[in-house]
């Protein structure tokens, strides 16, 4: 039996290449009828939320390089370019190759490539790519790099990496981080640009002046690394790292030129629990959320949903209920396929096709559950966008 069709091509149809709510683009209160689970934007947020980081930037004299690991979108990666950001960060080449692709060419590689397959097809995006840069925290990779790129063109921009926090990458003192410049400095294909300090064990300290201590710690082997390939003449031209947690701590060191902001588009469970320096949970405003439907009201006080383990990241928190379901209920997982709405006491059930709706635990993998996001406005839907980079984790 053939699985084509009469055309003999394997191509859906054209309603389902946005997923199965494509028809409901535009209409009012379409928001409500989505099928779901369904990954949702709520546009205005999202567009406060980029438009407040960047004119921050401006303000702090800082540039932005967004880490494009959290929305995994060429959309979201343009907004973001049109707002003032130097380019976006990717953790993996394959991230790096679809980008390109889709016409977003200014992106810096943040983890190390080390296998060779892997360093061929860096240096071929090189190739097509408007600025590609790469992370390095091993002399021998510098090498092998060095020797790949004595057969090619165009030269390729290395960062060196400092280990922070759990050291899942980087030199590991910061006196070593002069000693990879010089041994980049000596490959003529190797373009040194400067320096990569992303301090991840600081993002989600809850308590600001906890969280402004750990940036501070962080802030001073951050400048021991600069200092050190300055102090062999290679004083960094970039110095890029921080996040959503630290941004407004990094930016007043004056030691960052870049900050690698990610989950400041979006916020979610985690980034919504820290406390700023004004007492507040600061300027940006939740814009993801994963939209579910009950599909079982038979037990007091209790009711299923088609959003399990399977429509939310688990490496957090679970998720806050935004809207659906009275004050005080609460989300659990009840398994792969369902979820779970744990009502107060005396509150009134929920009936079979209400609509429940919760701020994502943790974004950046939820979104990687996802093929495509409901842009909404209001009760509208108004466009549905690809999660590009979806699964792109080699």
């Amino acid at each position: 039996m053939s699985l084509a069709g009469e055309s003999g091509s394997l191509a859906p149809p054209a309603k389902l290449l946005r997923g199965p709510n494509t028809e409901l683009i535009g209409i009012p209160g379409s928001r409500w009828r989505l099928a779901t689970p369904a990954l949702i934007i709520d546009l205005d947020a999202l567009e406060y939320n980029i438009v407040t980081m960047a004119n921050w930037s401006k303000s702090n004299a800082v540039r932005l390089r967004p880490h494009a690991k959290t929305h995994k979108s060429a959309v979201i990666a343009r907004l973001q370019l049109d707002a003032g950001a130097v380019g976006i960060c990717v953790a993996k080449p394959s991230e790096a190759e679809r980008f390109v692709e889709l016409g977003v060419g200014k992106i810096l590689v943040t983890s190390p490539i080390v296998t060779d397959a892997a360093i061929d097809r860096v240096l071929d995006l090189n190739e097509k790519a408007e600025e590609l840069q790469i992370v390095v925290d091993n002399s021998a990779v510098v090498a092998k790099l060095g020797d790949a790129l004595s057969r090619r063109r165009k030269p390729l921009s290395i960062l060196v990496d400092i280990g922070m926090g759990r050291n899942r990458t980087g030199v590991a003192m910061p006196a070593q981080a002069g000693e990879l410049a010089q041994a980049i400095a000596r490959h003529r294909g190797l373009k040194l640009r400067g320096l990569q300090a992303y301090a991840g064990h600081v993002q989600h300290i809850v308590e600001h002046s906890a969280r402004a201590a750990a940036a501070r710690d962080a802030l001073v082997r951050i400048r021991e690394a600069r200092d050190a390939m300055a102090a062999v003449g290679h004083r960094p031209d970039i110095v890029t790292g921080g996040g959503t947690g630290s941004y407004d701590i990094d930016g007043d060191a004056q030691i960052f030129t870049d900050l690698e902001v990610g989950s400041y588009v979006f916020m979610d469970v985690q980034y919504n629990e820290l406390v700023r320096g004004d007492g507040t949970a600061g300027p940006f405003r939740t814009s993801l959320f994963v939209q579910s439907t009950v599909i079982s009201a038979n037990k007091a006080g209790q009711a299923t949903t088609d959003a399990g383990f399977k429509a939310f990241a688990t490496d957090g928190p679970k998720p806050v209920i935004a809207s659906g379901a009275p004050s005080g209920s609460e989300y659990v997982f009840m398994g792969d396929e369902h979820g779970c709405v744990m009502l107060p006491k005396g509150a009134n059930g929920l009936e079979v096709g209400s609509v429940v709706t919760c701020v994502t635990p943790h974004c950046d993998p939820t979104v990687n559950l996802f093929d495509w996001y409901h842009c909404v406005r209001g009760d509208t839907l108004i466009d549905i966008w690809p999660v590009d980079t979806r699964g792109r984790t080699w």
